[in-house]
């Protein structure tokens, strides 16, 4: 089995220490009990080999054997094909846990992600289009909150799935956006709560902070 290489920054300012999208990778692969090493590409100035591997100067991508993979959703699920914790091999239990990893990362993160954005930067001006923004995420999280009053985790167990739509809505809960929505809250608790998660969370701390 080849080693798994995850690349981040080697820093990153404090406002999105702890979000910086090599936690949900490393989460998994903790979860999985995959080993891994942690190497880093310069935060300030974006190589011409960063874009080898990531085409739009983004972080992370991970490395396994000859395969160089980015995006988030499509590393997470590659490390699911590796492993039964992180995904089933049965079909039905695959396909639920796939049809989840999608909708956090294009149904409810393309919602929470701008909305976030805003908060980030301090920018409370009520506009039109801030209105229809709230509305979008409102609506997700309603959708949200039904399907997981009924549920512990997305496709049955604990999954890449959870891992990906646990992370999209943490963000949102940084700004208190959950309050009314206690199903979702509950479940980014339950997620959070994780030793893999708290561990993962903390060396991207440590990481980022030893460059400070």
């Amino acid at each position: 089995m080849s080693e798994l290489i995850l690349t981040t920054f080697d820093w990153v300012p404090e406002t999105p220490r702890g979000f910086v999208r090599d936690l949900r990778l490393s989460w998994a692969m903790e979860e999985a009990g995959l080993p891994y090493r942690i190497e880093s590409v310069p935060f300030r100035e974006r190589g011409a080999e960063h874009f080898t591997h990531q085409p739009f100067g983004q972080v992370p991508w991970l490395t396994d054997g000859d395969l160089s993979i980015f995006e988030s959703g499509a590393m997470l699920l590659h490390l699911g094909e590796r492993s039964a914790r992180l995904m089933p091999a049965d079909p039905r239990g695959r396909s639920d846990v796939i049809v989840w990893l999608f909708a956090a990362l294009n149904s409810v993160e393309m919602a929470t992600l701008p909305w976030s954005i805003f908060k980030f930067t301090g920018d409370t001006e009520e506009t039109p289009a801030r209105k229809s923004l709230n509305n979008f995420l409102a609506s997700r999280l309603q959708h949200m909150e039904a399907v997981l009053a009924g549920r512990e985790w997305l496709a049955g167990s604990f999954s890449i799935a959870d891992i990906a739509m646990a992370d999209v809505l943490r963000l949102v809960d940084r700004f208190d956006g959950l309050a009314g929505y206690p199903a979702c809250r509950g479940y980014v608790i339950r997620a959070t709560a994780r030793p893999c998660f708290m561990k993962a969370h903390a060396d991207q701390m440590a990481h980022f902070a030893a460059a400070d």
